[in-house]
């Protein structure tokens, strides 16, 4: 390397060295003094798809949404109502109180419904839904509390975890009974207890054949005949003899009311079948009972048809609380 180009490189190394000292450290203090990055913040390439959470204080929660319902017939509902709604309002929205079972609930957007009563204030809750099912919460002020099995007491204490989502539901079977009559429809109701055939006046044995998908079954002789859910299982049907069912079993319980032949026993089948009952020579007083209301009197060849309803009874589950110890 001659004389000359050793300056060349020499002057090209000094230069560099410059560079370095007016470019590069200067942007490294300015980087070591700009503030800190806030926790939370993400620029780097491999989160960029993760999902943004906002800080708590700027994240909005909408309100539980709730309906009170009950048998305002009762003084003691209607005191109860009036005591438990302020405080059901401090964790939740009301969007009505109907304590006589007449508003129409099919376009009602509730998250959950606090029914003030016994269990015949549930069955007749359930049916007021229709197939537009809220989660259903019993407060106890009957004397069953197979579904409400809440005291007043209790329920103010789980409101809370209540209205912040903390708690299970579970989905239960309910029924549809048709009647038909000369091969027409007559009458038709949703149900979740059960579905009854009663004898009546004058209290004769009646003869009611049964029919599993069409195909006669057997025939009972009997005072009436019962198809009932899981949940119906703790009710007429056990009065019968028949037995408790898990709530959450998809299955129906036959029972005979006293039959004539010993070793007739309550079933137990499945609930993907269609169960008809017909009786081909009803006492003047035979009617159709669903969930302990009449639907109608049944005539002579009458099919009473019950098969699982598309609508589910929704019930929040309660901690601490055996079924089968109710």
């Amino acid at each position: 390397m001659g004389l000359g180009d050793w300056r060349r490189v020499t002057r090209a190394a000094a230069d560099l060295a410059r560079w370095k000292t007016h470019s590069i450290r200067p942007l490294a203090l300015s980087l070591a003094a700009s503030p800190p990055i806030p926790s939370g913040y993400h620029h780097d390439m491999a989160e960029t798809n993760q999902t943004d959470k906002l800080p708590e204080s700027s994240t909005t929660t909408r309100r539980p949404r709730a309906i009170v319902l009950g048998a305002g017939d009762r003084e003691h509902v209607r005191s109860q109502a009036a005591r438990l709604t302020p405080q059901i309002q401090q964790h939740a929205d009301v969007l009505l109180v109907d304590l006589e079972f007449t508003e129409e609930l099919a376009g009602v957007e509730a998250d959950f419904a606090v029914v003030l009563g016994g269990d015949g204030s549930i069955l007749r809750a359930g049916r007021q839904m229709g197939t537009n099912q809220i989660p259903v919460i019993g407060v106890n002020l009957g004397k069953l509390g197979f579904l409400a099995a809440l005291s007043p007491d209790e329920f103010v204490a789980v409101l809370p975890d209540l209205c912040a989502g903390r708690f299970e539901m579970v989905e239960h079977l309910m029924l549809t009974c048709v009647l038909e009559r000369n091969g027409r429809e007559v009458a038709s109701v949703l149900g979740l207890n059960e579905v009854a055939v009663l004898a009546g006046p004058p209290f004769s044995m009646l003869n009611v054949d049964l029919y599993v998908d069409g195909k006669l079954a057997t025939t009972y002789s009997c005072d009436g005949l019962i198809i009932s859910t899981p949940i119906g299982s703790t009710a007429h049907s056990l009065s019968a003899g028949g037995p408790i069912l898990r709530k959450n079993l998809q299955a129906f319980v036959i029972s005979p009311v006293s039959p004539h032949t010993l070793t007739v026993r309550p079933v137990v089948d499945t609930a993907e079948r269609i169960y008809e009952m017909v009786v081909p020579q009803p006492n003047v007083g035979t009617s159709v009972v669903v969930d302990g209301r009449v639907l109608d009197q049944v005539q002579p060849n009458d099919r009473v048809r019950v098969e699982r309803a598309a609508a589910r009874f929704k019930m929040i589950e309660v901690p601490n609380h055996d079924y089968y110890r109710t």
